[in-house]
């Protein structure tokens, strides 16, 4: 019988692995302890989500909340030249490597590096720039109240920590690879992510989950983006990982005046992800723009939350959300835009599309708009359907066989939102992940 998803979960969860959070204060500044011990405190009032919170009710967390994970599992031995093979097939140029949320520097490198630009491990950085992570620690926006916010401030002891100056800009892409490998025991990590970007910066950050084991693991990521004035980020994700993991990230970003943020997310791996974006359009003129591309099967559930609050006049949002389905695999949208009284002339567009190749696969969407200003262009809307007969035969009367003309009708279908990724390198790599799919078991 599954165990239901409470508070005093919540409590035991800590209790679990006291020894953990005892070890991270030993030598910790006071005002870290404290924001560890805020966590704590804040978690076990709060538990874990169950499917009666309503942004959970699409999402169970049954098999987490009954997983014994270890903290301090050893990584399972692996071949180290994989590396190259999940990556974008470049030589390593700026790119940090964690495995079981924790750096390796013998993996990392930063040779590329420009003026203006740090990059720290989350570790190192406590270290050397404590100011810089005490002041933007907890400022992000969808943290507040966040059950698995409040958990990895309580476990956080590694992560990355991207700090550009005013006007700096990087020449090469910024390449994050986590690795989940598991051993006798699976284990669980909980990355504290920073970026600090100052007026008119520039930079593209791309990051790659992956599973180098068989079996489960438990990752639970924060992610704080604050751009200044004028300032661009492309932040480009895959998530690939094993396919018993559980993989649950939050991202929140702050934009200042005509900042802009552009995030891709792909979701293929683990038995279940939640992608979870809160970006608070706080300046004159910010932008940002949430696209995703999910596949699923089996039983996976992948799940995609977006919320997004125009605070300012002039902002606008672009989102679209497309996602491929079989088995009995379960997808989830739920995307809110909210529009401030003072945002007049905003412009908030979303969209979420689902194929379904399985008569068992099921797509829950959920999309909102609260708009309290007059002048707006605001859209949402969602729509879910089969793979198009019609084209179907066209294709085979073709010659091309069945399962060929499948794969490329999901292709085309994709083709929309990965189009949206202007990175050199990275739609291969994309298009081959949609192709191993297409070709594994339903």
């Amino acid at each position: 019988m599954a165990v239901a998803a409470t508070p005093s979960a919540g409590g035991a969860y800590l209790e679990r692995y006291a020894d953990a959070r005892r070890r991270l204060a030993a030598g910790s500044a006071p005002w870290l302890e404290g924001w560890r011990r805020a966590g704590a405190e804040a978690f076990r009032g709060a538990g874990f989500p169950t499917i009666k919170n309503e942004g959970w009710r699409f999402t169970p967390l049954y098999g987490l909340v009954e997983g014994d994970f270890s903290v301090d599992a050893p990584a399972a031995p692996f071949d180290q030249s994989r590396i190259k093979g999940v990556t974008f097939g470049r030589e390593a140029g700026n790119r940090l490597v964690f495995v079981n949320g924790r750096l390796r520097g013998d993996l990392s490198s930063l040779k590329q590096l420009s003026p203006g630009i740090e990059l720290l491990s989350f570790a190192e950085a406590l270290a050397s720039r404590p100011r810089l992570v005490e002041a933007a620690l907890g400022t992000a926006p969808g943290l507040a109240g966040h059950p698995f916010a409040a958990l990895n401030a309580a476990f956080a002891a590694d992560g990355y920590v991207l700090h550009l100056a005013p006007g700096a800009r990087s020449e090469a892409p910024i390449e994050i690879l986590w690795i989940g490998s598991g051993a006798d025991k699976p284990p669980v990590y909980h990355p504290r992510n920073l970026v600090v970007a100052g007026n008119g910066a520039h930079a593209t950050v791309i990051e790659h989950h992956v599973g180098l084991c068989i079996g489960a693991y438990f990752s639970d990521t924060v992610t704080e983006i604050a751009l200044g004035e004028g300032a661009v980020l492309r932040h480009c994700k895959v998530q690939d990982e094993s396919r018993e993991a559980f993989h649950l990230a939050l991202t929140g970003a702050r934009l200042a005046a005509g900042a802009h943020y552009d995030s891709f997310v792909h979701s293929a791996g683990g038995r279940l992800s939640r992608n979870e974006i809160h970006v608070a359009l706080e300046g004159r003129r910010a932008q940002c723009r949430l696209n995703g591309a999910y596949l699923g099967r089996g039983e996976q559930i992948v799940d995609h939350t977006t919320v997004i609050d125009h605070v300012s006049p002039e902002t606008s949002s672009k989102e679209l959300y497309k996602g491929v389905l079989d088995g009995r695999a379960r997808g989830v949208f739920q995307g809110r835009i909210t529009v401030r009284p003072n945002a007049q002339k905003t412009d908030g567009q979303q969209m979420n599309r689902a194929l379904l190749l399985s008569d068992k696969a099921e797509i829950a969407s959920k999309p909102e708009l609260e708009i309290s200003a007059d002048d707006v262009k605001c859209s949402h809307g969602a729509t879910a359907g089969e793979l198009d007969d019609v084209s179907l035969f066209y294709l085979r009367s073709r010659g091309i066989p069945e399962a060929e003309a499948r794969r490329l009708l999901v292709e085309a279908f994709l083709n929309e939102v990965i189009d949206s990724v202007a990175l050199a390198g990275m739609r291969l790599t994309l298009e081959r992940n949609i192709a191993r799919w297409m070709a594994g078991p339903a």
